[in-house]
């Protein structure tokens, strides 16, 4: 986070203190943000235990830059940080926001810290939160608060779905959000050893938030692939992968934001087996097998991107 303070400038994004002495970053609001200050946030959701860099390949015109994430810590990096769990709301303003990042550990409001047993204890806090407006001094007192730190020690980052920097920690969560639906489907995170995934990185409108939302998700959804390292018995190992493709949910096979119009767009009332990446293999080095299950889906991802 420091890195990223200190290149504010080069990296288009501002650093400021509000009214109440808490440190907020705008990646995307007011401030152009970029493609460099997402992997950077992407890293920090991940409480600097993951990697994520982008590689670009002319093999595919149609999305070429993918988004590669690794940690060897899947889950206090993508569960316990990296996972946008925290749910902030402020009824007087209308303010609503999903808070990620290190705080998370800190602050436990969730029940998942009581299934993956970690607890955080810091000085200073950092929550990462995707919207488009700072948040009111109620939101801000409930964070600090909640991490048992004082506002001049909170770190807030913002940064909407539709820029640049939203853009890239969203799909950075290809990776997350399979291990999130493996502890939904009740496999025993002690046995996951290691992870990685990528996704494509979608075509960005800075102006139109229901369409970014629908390609974030879609990259994930049709396009993510993960590779997780497990060990465990055989017929755990092929169980997990059969059932981790967003294949496997009753939602799969429109764009993203199609099903999100067809439930009224009330985001919990989409089936959260959908919430997958679309390819998944699942190598147990217990006994050295792999197991696949799921695959990319090329014209699903066309129609999103170029809608």
């Amino acid at each position: 986070m420091h890195d990223l303070i200190e290149q504010a400038r080069n990296l288009r994004i501002s650093v400021e203190r509000n009214a109440q002495g808490v440190c907020v970053i705008d990646a995307g609001i007011r401030s152009l943000g970029g493609i460099e200050a997402g992997r950077q946030i992407a890293e920090i959701c991940m409480g600097g235990l993951g990697q994520v860099r982008l590689v670009y390949s002319d093999t595919n015109a149609d999305w070429p830059v993918t988004v590669h994430v690794h940690t060897q810590h899947p889950v206090y990096a993508c569960l316990a940080s990296q996972y946008a769990g925290w749910k902030l709301q402020d009824e007087a303003s209308g303010f609503f926001a999903l808070g990620s990042g290190p705080a998370r550990s800190i602050a436990q409001k969730e029940e998942l810290f009581q299934t993956i047993r970690y607890a955080d204890s810091f000085a200073h806090s950092v929550l990462v939160l995707e919207v488009g407006q700072p948040p009111p001094p109620a939101v801000c007192e409930y964070i600090y608060a909640s991490c048992g730190v004082p506002a001049e020690n909170l770190t807030l980052i913002l940064t909407p779905t539709t820029s640049l920097a939203g853009v890239i920690q969203v799909v950075g969560r290809v990776l997350e959000v399979g291990l999130h639906k493996a502890h939904e489907l009740g496999f025993d995170l002690t046995q996951v050893v290691d992870g990685i995934g990528s996704a494509p990185m979608p075509p960005v409108n800075s102006r139109d938030m229901a369409q970014m939302m629908g390609r974030t998700n879609d990259s994930i959804l049709y396009g993510g692939q993960i590779k997780l390292f497990v060990d465990c018995a055989d017929a755990d190992a092929e169980q997990l992968a059969s059932q981790l493709p967003s294949s496997t949910s009753r939602d799969y096979g429109r764009p993203f934001a199609d099903v999100f119009r067809h439930y009224d767009h009330d985001f919990f009332k989409i089936d959260p087996m959908l919430f997958s990446p679309a390819s998944v293999l699942v190598n147990n080095l217990r006994t050295g097998r792999s197991y696949s299950a799921g695959s990319v889906n090329p014209e699903l991802l066309k129609k999103s991107f170029h809608d």
